[in-house]
């Protein structure tokens, strides 16, 4: 099968498609170099802190919720731009947004979340630069966190959704 055949059909043996196949290789590179430069900004804004996540959860600092809350209107911004301007991925392809169905399992997820967050300071964004930065006991967070999220899916089935 020729290199164009590849980049046109899902190949059942392989288990990639056209755009998994265009961004192979060294192309994926240029994830690493962004991770790089989010766990940089990361911690020079002090938001993998510890003791800032602390401030948070104790409601003594404004700090956390100010970089959450611009984060969160920066989204709805980009998601309004995305969807008015009809914006495409790199590879051209539309980008779709599903609607999104409420579900009570949303507010457990979001209470277990909060307080892993809050007992270890760590959410799963920032675990990475915080072991970069020496911080190596994280390593029991992100072991912890790939851990549940096996587990939920051997059980997703058998969950209320």
């Amino acid at each position: 099968m020729s290199h164009s055949n590849l980049e046109n059909k899902n190949t059942d043996t392989e288990g990639i498609n056209g755009s998994q196949l265009k961004d192979s290789g060294f192309s994926n590179l240029k994830y690493l170099l962004v991770g790089i430069v989010f766990g940089i900004v990361f911690v020079k804004a002090e938001i993998i802190s510890w003791y800032r996540i602390q401030e948070m959860f104790q409601l003594q600092s404004f700090f956390m919720y100010g970089v959450i809350g611009s984060a969160v209107v920066v989204g709805i911004i980009s998601v309004q731009v995305i969807k008015k301007f009809n914006i495409k991925t790199i590879q051209g392809e539309k980008i779709e947004i599903q609607p999104k169905t409420f579900s009570k399992g949303q507010i457990y997820g979001g209470l277990l979340f909060g307080f892993g967050w809050a007992i270890t300071g760590a959410c799963p964004g920032p675990l990475f630069a915080q072991i970069g930065t020496g911080v190596t006991v994280i390593v029991v967070t992100l072991v912890s966190a790939i851990l549940g999220t096996w587990v939920y899916g051997y059980f997703k089935d058998k969950l209320p959704h």
